[in-house]
């Protein structure tokens, strides 16, 4: 769960704290305070988009921090080790975000800098969002086939159905290739010895790039190198002077102390031994500054050599071992236009297996799904007649289509609201407050078998009221049975429900203004309530009306605090 959101000079909110709940968190306030800000804060920190336009006027930077708890840490723990971090801790993550006016920025995740990317992969796990907006994506084909396969559990079937899709997609490429007219074949042909002669010409071979930089470092500096060495064995062991020579001298010395003095015997043992190691030195030097070339021509060599092998990465990959797999392609692809007749039966042989082999798991998916279409349906249906759609009646049409990324149906949620109405696709539904209202029921199916803990709803309840309202208000505490939520709402028929209740003010002081959040609790909540009852002359009866709404939405503990 998210157990705290701190945000710092985001737009309007100069300084914010909020400790959230287990359950359903209600966020309310009067329009304008800033309500979204505060989830814009939970988005930016999970790696939103960043606008720089949103640090507050006068500060140089602006920052969001969240901590979640989390049950099991693996998913988040895979993610880290991939970014090549450390896992989590005590069951606890902490992710940090700041920006700043100049355009330089910061993430970081249990302490450590991360990329942006990582939060994005993170957020994904933790936390589903769904503003005022969100639910249009019920109405995009793609999602209707991810809903219903995720309701489904056809994770299996479907990277069936999609690795053998991918094969075919790869044997049609490489037939519209080979089918190509005489004068393209032939064009591409010319290009593709041109590119394998290029490289074979270039003869490389694995680990040639850091033995040519490193041969090219020792010739660029072979006069250096030669001095250097020179120097280094004439103070070793071929000057007068040299530590051999003085070495020579104290084995003399000490061959002559070792009868008189006992503690000498092993001084003139490790004298002995210094003087090997002081030749062998010598000779390891000498044998290395003998290979050595100091040509210039071979320098020049060296040269022409790397220039080349950086015009191949250039146009045939970063590496070495990238441009050698360029090469293996291009005989490959060389080898099939050379042969092209063979090659064109062989392929058109590989493709019907594999449109078969599409079209078998295509058809095991398609099962999958029309078994799983009428569970959704009949779920869906039930959430919806609890949201105020008495007879209203949800569908899952499954269409054949030609095989795609997504398998070889269309799928089409379809909605009737009431009795006597035809089934309609459900983008032809013009009411918002009828998709918003589908869209919960939908997530509230789907919570069951969704992983994600944490569910953030931005005025999910826009355009309803009354008695959909409390249904509505009810089904968010359902939901918040298995998840956490956070929800703003304009309606005091939601706002009841929650577990927890946080207002959103705004306040001008200064000259400037500020948004502040703080959690009501008791006669608090009761004002608040019945603020968002009556508007701002409250009364004796809208404040006993909302006690009695808060009574009523919680029974069993009164009103929660």
């Amino acid at each position: 769960m998210l157990c705290s959101l701190r945000v710092t000079n985001l737009a309007v909110v100069e300084q914010a704290n909020v400790e959230f709940a287990g359950g359903l968190n209600v966020v309310t306030g009067e329009t304008g305070a800033g309500k979204s800000i505060l989830l814009g804060a939970l988005d930016l920190v999970l790696g939103a988009r960043a606008d720089r336009s949103l640090i507050r006027s006068g500060a140089e930077t602006c920052s969001v921090e969240a901590v979640f708890e989390l049950h099991d840490t693996a998913a988040v723990d895979a993610v880290l080790e991939e970014a090549g971090m450390s896992p989590c801790e005590e069951n606890r993550l902490l992710v940090r975000r700041e920006l700043t006016v100049s355009g330089s920025g910061k993430t970081v995740v249990n302490g450590e800098a991360s990329a942006v990317q990582t939060l994005r992969a993170i957020g994904d796990l933790l936390v589903d969002m769904h503003g005022p907006h969100d639910h249009q994506s019920l109405l995009n084909p793609d999602a209707q086939v991810d809903i219903l396969d995720a309701f489904g559990h056809h994770a299996k079937p479907r990277a069936a159905y999609a690795a053998a899709y991918r094969t075919l997609l790869e044997l049609d490429g490489r037939l519209r290739e080979l089918e190509g007219d005489d004068r393209r074949v032939a064009e591409q042909m010319d290009l593709l010895s041109y590119q394998v002669q290029e490289i074979e010409d270039a003869a490389l071979s694995d680990g040639d790039e850091d033995d040519l930089e490193q041969e090219h470092t020792t010739a660029a500096n072979a006069q250096r190198i030669l001095e250097l060495a020179g120097s280094a064995l004439h103070a070793l062991a071929e000057d007068d002077a040299s530590a051999f020579d003085a070495l020579v001298q104290v084995q003399r010395d000490l061959g002559e102390l070792a009868p008189l003095l006992t503690d000498a015997a092993p001084w003139l043992e490790e004298a002995e031994s210094i003087a090997v190691q002081i030749q062998e030195l010598a000779d390891s030097i000498a044998r290395a500054a003998g290979n050595v070339d100091a040509d210039p021509s071979r320098l020049q060599f060296l040269e022409d050599r790397m220039s080349l092998l950086h015009r191949l990465k250039r146009k045939y990959g970063g590496s070495v071992a990238e441009i050698l797999a360029f090469l293996e392609d291009a005989r490959r692809r060389l080898h099939e236009l050379e042969t092209r007749s063979e090659r064109i039966a062989e392929l058109e042989t590989a493709r019907e297996t594999a449109r078969a082999e599409v079209m078998a798991t295509g058809r095991k998916l398609r099962a999958a799904r029309a078994k799983a279409a009428k569970v959704l349906a009949g779920a869906i249906t039930s959430e919806l007649r609890d949201l105020g759609f008495g007879h209203g009646a949800f569908d899952v049409d499954l269409a054949p289509r030609d095989p795609g990324p997504h398998g070889i149906d269309t799928v089409v949620f379809g909605f009737a609201p009431n009795v006597g109405e035809a089934m309609r696709p459900l983008r032809a539904i013009a009411s918002s407050g009828e998709i918003s209202r589908v869209m919960l029921a939908t997530k509230a199916v789907l919570a069951a078998h969704d992983r994600i803990p944490v569910l953030v709803f931005d005025e999910i309840d826009a355009n309803i009221g009354g008695e959909t309202g409390s249904a509505v208000g009810r089904k968010l505490a359902a939901v918040a049975g298995t998840h956490q939520l956070l929800c703003i709402t304009h309606l005091p028929q939601v706002a009841v429900h929650g577990n927890a209740h946080y207002v959103v003010e705004k306040s001008v002081a200064g000259g400037r203004t500020r948004t502040g959040i703080r959690r009501v609790d008791a006669d608090a909540r009761v004002g608040e309530v019945a603020r968002m009852l009556g508007g701002e002359k409250l009364t004796t009866v809208t404040r006993r009306h909302a006690g009695e709404m808060l009574e009523k939405a919680q029974p069993d503990q009164g009103m929660r605090t």
